[in-house]
């Protein structure tokens, strides 16, 4: 097999693509052959030590492939079955891998191994933010931080699909339009405009109900000054850098708001939660309510390159690469 590995935290330069044996599946585990993997920004934060790793390490929590053989006790899945993960720790840049079977949920009829690869880890990171964490309901109003995002596109489609007003933000005029078609109601490039007075004349002075936050530090203050009172502010990533030290009291002085730091895994504990969330998920992508932007397609040896274009926000919807 072949794999993206590192040895030390460092910039895209310390990826490096290896041969590597692979021992048969153990109890419990299956084995895959990759036919598209996942690229995510939490990627660079494993590679560059911001959530840091053992070393040496491999990278990439999501991938879609076929299994090829299965250790003793497996039941959840098939030699031969379409299967997706986002689980099971960093080791999808590979052709193959070992994988706990409870992490791997069949691909249905109607999606792609890429679709799949591209979005699954994304799809759910905008289930559990959308229908768990914030309970959006029909006519509430929703700032979305890097609306063309690949999470950012989702979360547009997702709340306009729950009945929510959106306002996204942009960095570029370019990116305008995909917000806009993804379901963004109204569009601030923040590149030119303050996001939180767009917001306030936008809400008739109000303030949104909810901010979805996956900038960070960058966006930390617009996010908070654009709600209204009581209002939720979700930080699901660190696109900028991690937001630092907070003075909580902020929150009582900007209304009495709302603050949480989420985790997909913390939302998807258990097999039940998985399976019930990840068919939310693949209903919505069959439906069409849920369409999966692949606007950057890489070879597995070209991993370095995807982590440079992701970081230099020169890509917009998901990212995958392809053994």
């Amino acid at each position: 097999m072949k794999a993206i590995r590192f040895n030390a935290p460092g910039g895209p330069e310390v990826l490096q693509f290896v041969d590597l044996s692979l021992p048969d599946p153990a109890p419990g585990e299956a084995r895959l052959r990759h036919t598209a993997i996942g690229v995510n920004f939490i990627d660079t934060y494993h590679r560059t030590g911001l959530y840091p790793l053992p070393l040496p390490s491999g990278l990439g929590l999501e991938a879609a492939g076929i299994v090829e053989a299965i250790g003793e006790g497996v039941t959840d899945v098939a030699v031969g079955d379409r299967v997706v993960y986002c689980w099971g720790g960093p080791a999808g840049y590979a052709t193959h891998r070992n994988i706990e079977a409870r992490f791997l949920v069949r691909i249905p009829d109607g999606v792609s191994d890429e679709q799949a690869a591209a979005a699954f880890l994304k799809a759910c990171t905008t289930e559990f933010l959308v229908e768990r964490c914030a309970r959006v309901q029909p006519g509430d109003v929703a700032l979305v931080q890097a609306a063309a995002g690949g999470v950012g596109l989702l979360l547009c489609q997702w709340l306009k699909h729950v009945g929510a007003t959106v306002i996204g933000t942009v960095g570029s005029d370019a990116k305008i339009a995909l917000a806009k078609e993804a379901g963004a109601d109204h569009v601030i490039n923040y590149s030119t405009d303050a996001v939180a007075p767009a917001v306030r004349a936008l809400t008739g002075g109000e303030g949104v109900a909810v901010v979805f936050d996956g900038v960070g530090k960058a966006t930390w203050e617009g996010s908070i000054d654009s709600l209204r009172r009581r209002g939720l502010h979700i930080s699901y990533g660190n696109a900028s850098g991690p937001i630092g030290a907070v003075d909580f009291g902020i929150l009582a002085r900007k209304g009495s708001l709302y603050t949480t730091r989420p985790t997909l895994f913390d939302y998807y504990a258990t097999r039940a939660e998985l399976e019930s969330g990840a068919a939310r998920v693949f209903d919505l992508m069959k439906t069409g309510a849920l369409s999966v932007r692949i606007d950057q397609r890489y070879a597995l040896a070209d991993a370095a390159q995807a982590h440079i274009d992701l970081e230099a926000r020169k890509t917009t919807g998901s990212s995958i690469l392809l053994p």
